[in-house]
């Protein structure tokens, strides 16, 4: 029998540099060459990104089920200046679980040989050294599977496959009481209950924030209600009090959320499937029911649990049915969008008007729920009447360390909030490394304390702030405010580095092709959808607003020097498969924020690849 191989159009993979270096191989640096012979599936992230984290999940299963023929290759990209330092991402590929080989490629060259333009993107390489399919944004492990047991029969029956064990070297395991805590909850007894976060476990501790009591969950990933020693959690993050005693988690992996009863033990499921929502999902109605994205961090706020829903960039809401106490022990209750479009960007305004971008932190007061919005480095509040509001930051691309009056102070990628009790808020201001302090009353920023390693919470313990240094792997006691840490005011600022554009018309392209044995859903009409909005809204003379091609005109404003382009893009395709009376369907989605600077001379084409397509046919169009 002839084994008929598909065709593709394959370009030679370029080489894998980064200066940073290879993690997870046990010191041994690796080439395309030493490769030869397997599936090699790159995955170009950056841990700040919770698309990115969605990806990581995605892959886990497709690494288990091929492990002796795919190697994957997470090429750590940083956005952040913080992400470029070597030791944050040695930190990250542990905190969140990152078992495949790592390249730290700190200034992008990797990135830049394989023309990456957005976070996540997957590059299929063949087990001769091809390019043969680039995906970008999350949801493509199905298509990635298929092509990978094509890769397996095409080249097993070419003799160029090679079978065994991977390049992945576990590091050692670090004994410390706690590794890599994400929040932390004062208890009515005065201890400090603690999201184990890495090793998917909740711990309390002693009023010294250092002595381990007792324990909840397994350790192990999973999503399981029962007992302390048996139920199990996926990198739990948030946790807030329940007016009956118990606490509630934000499950953020498993896309729930959970409650713990302090006094048995006992773990059950509140809200969320376990499975990730996706556009086109419910976003109200039974929460045992609805799928969830990400939560992140939780607060009650007029009488709802809130929900920093981290994945989706929107503020969801959990709330009892009938009486709390047992609507909460039988897990009914109901869940809905409190506020955010699932737009990524900053947006003040009425709730359903409002954009968030990735928020992660919460923080309530009595007419105020404060929110720590990590990807537009921001401070943000939402008011009793659901109107969202901005203290500090400007959007997606300006973040650095500044204080001062809160219109130009700058904060970078704050991950917790904490309400004190004068009425300001401290800031977990989570890549500078510091706890920073806004005061609504004054409008002024300043930095309470600095050498914080990635401090991702803090909670208030009597006249002292303790904070949650999550890369040290502890919480850390601060006096307030006498006593905290005080240093000289820091101003740094960083930009993004733009894209030059010429002034006047503008074309947008969005470039998609759906994956191989997929096809347009065309069925209900049209498949595709194209939303763009500008910072500043001035900058867009023509062609903001949403629309279903993906193609669009723009006209850019030659008085605004520069700005940034908001482009959101999503398109349905399901199996092209005639025979198949149900085919399976898929939504791909990807939101860009491109900073633009109006030049003369600079580029009248801005293409943006939305989904998968081989290497050849992305250059063609690009």
């Amino acid at each position: 029998m002839t084994h008929s191989a598909p065709r593709r159009a394959r370009v030679r993979a370029p080489e894998l540099t980064g200066k940073g270096g290879w993690l997870n191989t046990g010191d041994k640096q690796y080439t395309l060459a030493d490769l030869r012979g397997r599936i090699v599936v790159l995955d170009f992230w950056t841990f700040c990104c919770i698309n990115c984290l969605h990806v990581l999940d995605e892959l886990r299963e497709l690494e288990e089920q091929h492990r002796d023929t795919v190697v994957i290759i997470g090429v750590h990209s940083p956005k952040f200046v913080h992400e470029a330092e070597h030791q944050a991402v040695v930190d990250a590929v542990e905190r969140y679980g990152v078992e495949h080989p790592v390249l730290d490629d700190p200034e992008l060259a990797t990135w830049k040989q394989y023309a990456v333009r957005a976070w996540p993107t997957l590059v299929v390489i063949d087990p001769e050294g091809y390019v043969v399919a680039q995906h970008a944004g999350e949801g493509h492990a199905h298509a990635i599977a298929r092509l990978v047991e094509e890769l397996e029969a095409e080249h097993e029956a070419k003799g160029t496959l090679r079978r065994g064990d991977g390049p992945y070297v576990p590091p050692e395991p670090e004994p410390t009481a706690l590794r890599f805590p994400g929040k932390a909850l004062l208890l009515p007894s005065g201890n400090f209950l603690v999201s184990d976060t890495t090793r998917h476990q909740l711990v309390e501790l002693a009023d010294d924030a250092e002595t381990v009591v007792r324990r909840f969950g397994s350790g192990a990933r999973g999503l399981v209600d029962g007992p302390a020693d048996t139920a199990s959690f996926n990198e739990p993050q948030g946790l807030a009090l329940l007016g009956d005693g118990s606490v509630v988690v934000a499950d953020t992996v498993n896309h729930a959320l959970r409650r713990l009863d302090l006094a048995t033990g006992r773990v059950t499921t509140l809200a969320g499937t376990g499975r990730q929502w996706w556009q086109g999902s419910p976003t109200s109605g039974p929460a045992r029911e609805i799928d969830l994205s990400s939560p992140w961090d939780v607060a009650v706020f007029g009488g709802r649990v809130w929900i920093a829903m981290a994945g989706v960039h929107q503020l969801w809401a959990y709330d009892p049915d009938g009486d709390t106490a047992q609507a909460l022990g039988s897990g009914g209750g109901t869940v809905a969008v409190a506020a955010g479009t699932t737009n990524e960007g900053l947006v003040d305004g009425p709730p359903d008007e409002a954009w968030f971008a990735q928020p992660s932190g919460l923080a309530a007061t009595a007419d105020r729920l404060w929110v720590a919005d990590s990807e537009t480095s921001a401070l943000r509040w939402v008011g009793l009447d659901g109107h969202v509001h901005t203290a500090v930051g400007t959007g997606l691309f300006d973040f650095g360390h500044r204080d001062g009056a809160a219109g130009q102070a700058l904060l970078q990628h704050p991950l917790g909030v904490t309400a004190l009790p004068d009425g300001s808020v401290a800031v977990s201001d989570t890549y500078n490394h510091a706890l920073r302090r806004y005061d609504p009353a004054t409008g002024e920023v300043t930095t309470l304390a600095t050498d914080l390693r990635e401090p991702s919470d803090a909670v208030l313990a009597g006249d002292d702030i303790v904070v949650v240094e999550s890369a040290r792997h502890r919480l850390t006691r601060l006096r307030l405010p006498e006593e905290a840490v005080r240093v000289e005011s820091v101003a740094h600022r960083t930009r993004r580095a733009a894209t030059d554009v010429a002034p006047g018309g503008l074309r947008l392209d969005v470039i998609f092709q759906a994956p191989a044995g997929q096809k347009l859903d065309t069925r209900y009409g049209p498949s595709t959808r194209l939303l763009v909005s500008s910072t500043p809204p001035e900058l867009l003379l023509k062609g903001e607003g949403a629309d279903t091609d993906l193609s669009r005109d723009l006209e850019l404003n030659p008085a605004i020097d520069e700005g940034v382009l908001h482009v959101s893009a999503m398109a349905a395709s399901c199996d092209d498969d005639e025979a198949n009376q149900y085919p399976a369907c898929h939504v791909h989605q990807q939101d860009w924020g491109v900073p633009v600077r109006i030049t003369e001379g600079g580029a009248s084409r801005l293409p943006l690849v939305l989904a998968g397509m081989d290497q050849d046919a992305q250059q063609r169009d690009a």
